[in-house]
């Protein structure tokens, strides 16, 4: 669909597709009133939205809630996280969706329990988005101030755009990888899946 397109025009196709989607602007506008270091909106959010776009769906159909990730290595502390997630539950308490705010310099002191492999710490917010399980999720959109959008696409935007899930077996596990992605395939049978890579 986006291919064959200039960055430019990828880029304002983008963000035409996700301006379809009232509730991820709202999103954007009231986390960027929050202030949070280097955050961005991330994940399923937006490439999910750009599918629904592209196949005709409601712009916010089968999306979960709303991933923001911000840095700040200056305080590592469950407290000083804490704080930002109270701040956007207050932020966000009007509306109709789930916010999930997370400080991405704290994820290596809980992946290897979670996930059963180790996380090295992330040096920002783009370090933490290059490690999702498939590159079609990392991606990122931050208002910058005076309303700017930054983008952060590390692997690109053909694949958000043609429905392809491509797996990204950098940090994450192949269970991550395999169970999003049969999720993701029911709730849109258009997707094209790509195989985690055996070698």
């Amino acid at each position: 669909m986006t291919g064959r397109l200039s960055l430019d025009e990828q880029l304002a196709a983008l963000k035409a597709a996700l301006s379809r989607n009232d509730v991820l602007l709202e999103v954007l506008d009231r986390t960027a009133a929050l202030g949070l270091p280097g955050w961005y909106l991330t994940a399923g959010s937006l490439f999910q939205t750009v599918w629904n776009v592209a196949t005709g769906r409601t712009p916010s159909y089968g999306i979960k809630d709303y991933d923001v990730f911000y840095f700040d290595d200056g305080d590592l502390s469950w407290e000083a996280e804490d704080a930002a997630i109270r701040a956007g539950r207050e932020a966000f308490a009007e509306l109709a969706a789930e916010v999930e705010i997370r400080n991405e310099a704290r994820v290596h002191l809980w992946y290897e329990e979670k996930f059963g492999v180790p996380c090295a710490p992330h040096t920002s917010t783009e370090s933490a988005i290059d490690c999702f399980a498939a590159t079609t999720c990392c991606l990122g959109v931050r208002l910058e101030p005076g309303g700017g959008w930054r983008v952060y696409a590390p692997h690109g935007l053909s694949d958000v755009f043609n429905l392809v899930v491509r797996p990204n077996p950098v940090l994450a596990p192949r269970e991550v990888y395999e169970a999003k992605s049969a999720r993701w395939r029911q709730v849109w049978p258009e997707l094209t899946v790509l195989d985690w890579p055996t070698a």
